[in-house]
């Protein structure tokens, strides 16, 4: 199962404004943010992410909504974890 997890954007990498680090529940990754170039993320904003990239915007209150949901699902949440802590995009 593939799951869209909200990730809170840390900070931009330097010369790659299409990357983002984010903190996904203790997990920090560099995703792509290329897709949001209309209206991009700020640092302590929040986004959705998908396979590495971030897919929309979205704000605390649904991020937190997300979150408990996903706890709540159980292991597809731990695998899709899992996962992002295996990945790099740097």
């Amino acid at each position: 199962m593939c799951l869209g997890i909200p990730g809170e954007v840390i900070e931009f990498l330097p010369d790659q404004p299409d990357l983002a680090r984010v903190d996904v529940s203790g997990v920090r990754r560099v995703i792509n943010v290329g897709l949001l170039s209309d209206d991009p993320p700020r640092p302590g904003e929040w986004v959705l992410i998908h396979v590495g990239f971030a897919l929309s915007k979205i704000d605390e209150h649904e991020a937190a909504a997300a979150m408990q949901f996903l706890e709540g699902i159980g292991q597809a949440y731990e695998d899709e974890l899992a996962a992002l802590a295996e990945s790099r995009i740097e």
